[in-house]
């Protein structure tokens, strides 16, 4: 079976020297290997085929048959690392607690550790007769989380 290891190492030599770095590595069974890639810009298609003709010549059919998908991270995946998450500050997002606690806001900062997001909440001023919106920020560990996502508006 081919190593998932091997796979990252080949990827991560490859992507260093370009602004395009490694999200996911996956290999199902039938040695499918699927190799999601991101870049704080956008990732091209010629940035995919690179990549996959790279693993291509580097790894060998004759010893392990295998499949190769290489393509980049969707707009509607959730994120899986944090450099996502400092590419995406100041963007919408909507984040899964596994509380089950589901929240939209803006993503105020994000390192190894955890993010902030501010929110908009309804809350009643004592005396006063109707809500108000207020921002409030909002910390989370990444343990708290079960996805964050990119948030697509149509205006």
């Amino acid at each position: 079976m081919i190593e998932r290891e091997k796979i990252i190492q080949l990827v991560e030599d490859k992507l260093a020297a370009s602004g395009n770095y490694l999200v996911d590595v996956v290999i199902k069974p039938g040695n499918l290997i699927v190799v999601e890639i991101d870049n704080d810009q956008a990732v091209g298609i010629d940035d995919c085929v690179e990549l996959s003709r790279y693993l291509e010549s580097q790894l060998d059919r004759e010893t392990e048959d295998f499949e190769l998908e290489v393509g980049s991270a969707g707009i509607t995946s959730p994120f899986k690392i944090p450099r996502q998450y400092i590419k995406n500050i100041g963007n919408e997002v909507e984040i899964l607690l596994k509380s089950g606690i589901k929240l939209t806001g803006i993503l105020k900062s994000a390192d190894d550790n955890g993010l902030t997001v501010t929110v908009q909440k309804q809350v009643k001023p004592e005396g006063a007769k109707r809500k108000v919106t207020v921002s409030e920020d909002q910390s989370y560990t990444f343990e708290e989380i079960k996805y964050t996502k990119y948030v697509i508006r149509f205006k």
